[in-house]
């Protein structure tokens, strides 16, 4: 689909004015043109239904700004701040962010991250009608006060349980500390998660079976690390745009201080299945974003090594309203497949 973005400029103010997307465009693709009192720019958007957006604009006078797009009053807020969103015709919102709903509580606890230097703090959610001590199916995600707040994940869980499509169950959502070293790859982290974590989830709140795991970006990976490390660990995972990153799809990342051992852990996973212990998995990403063919090869690879592996591709970027897009049916039809066995 071909859409046209203007900005008016009647005063002359920019120098110049280009898009801020996580677009794979050229400098030229990107950057407006002039047009009569004001700015514009054609894009063709064959693979997505949504599009984030700001814009970045030169000013005459010196300096460069990042604005919301005054001629679009379409907001959706994300980790670093609210972005102008784009919904082509085709989008939808998922039909249970307006369905019926079980009333819900929380509980604050605090784990001991022992060799992290730090603790975990852990939000965990519940039905109303299930105190802690009441065993239930459990949801573990990374970034998961992020994934309440901009994905909506607990009114999700709140709605599939009134809907009866799946059992009750709670969600513990894992604040990320020191993310960017906790969630690349990290022994230590896996090994909280394991010997600490859930541990602690099961003696405070009771746990049926082995958790689902779910994440995000750097928090997919760390949750298939954690899977590789403890087999046993969960009994499905979730893995949403994984940055899986290899030296020829993602060079461009390797100013990031984990690189090397995020790329020497996803090495070693596509190539050896020695220590594969297959679970169910579904792996969401989206299909214009630049994390796509990373998780499509790696989804290629566990898929080789035994696990059960869905790989779906969404009309959406790298972003948390993307990302709650896909948890009905995909996630949904994940959990059930883990819980009814």
């Amino acid at each position: 689909m071909t859409v046209v973005l203007r900005i008016d400029d009647p005063g002359g103010a920019f120098s110049a004015v280009r898009l801020a997307s996580d677009l794979h465009l050229t400098h030229e693709e990107r950057s407006f043109a002039r047009d009569e009192g004001g700015w514009a720019l054609e894009l063709e958007l064959p693979d997505v239904l949504r599009l984030e957006y700001k814009l970045e604009v030169d000013h005459v006078g010196g300096g460069t700004e990042w604005i919301l797009d005054p001629g679009n009053d379409k907001r959706t807020p994300g980790a670093f701040g609210d972005k102008s969103v784009l919904e082509l015709p085709g989008y939808a919102q998922p039909e249970w962010l307006a369905a019926e709903t079980v009333a819900g509580r929380y509980d604050e606890a605090e784990v001991r991250g022992r060799g992290l230097g730090a603790n975990v703090a852990v939000r965990v959610w519940s039905p109303a009608d299930a105190p802690p001590g009441t065993p239930l199916r459990l949801l573990l995600a990374n970034d998961g006060p992020e994934y309440d707040s901009l994905s909506s994940l607990t009114r999700y869980a709140g709605a599939m349980i009134a809907s009866r499509v799946v059992p009750p169950f709670r969600v513990a959502m894992l604040a990320p500390g020191d993310r960017n070293n906790w969630y690349s790859a990290s022994a230590a982290y896996s090994r909280v998660l394991d010997t600490d974590v859930l541990p602690e989830l099961r003696a405070a709140f009771g746990v049926i079976g082995a958790p689902v795991a779910m994440g995000a970006s750097l928090g997919a990976l760390s949750m298939l690390h954690a899977q590789r490390r403890y087999p046993r660990a969960f009994a499905a995972l979730f893995l949403q745009s994984g940055s899986f990153f290899v030296p020829r799809y993602d060079r461009h990342e390797s100013g990031f201080s984990r690189y090397a051992r995020i790329t020497r852990f996803v090495r070693d996973t596509r190539r050896d299945g020695e220590y594969a212990f297959p679970v169910p998995v579904t792996v969401t990403v989206g299909k214009a974003e630049e994390n796509a063919a990373n998780n499509r090869a790696m989804a290629r690879s566990l898929d080789a090594q035994g696990y059960e592996v869905s790989l779906v591709e969404v009309l959406d970027m790298h972003n948390y309203v993307g990302w709650r897009d896909a948890f009905d049916p995909y996630l949904t039809t994940l959990l059930k497949r883990a819980w009814t066995r």
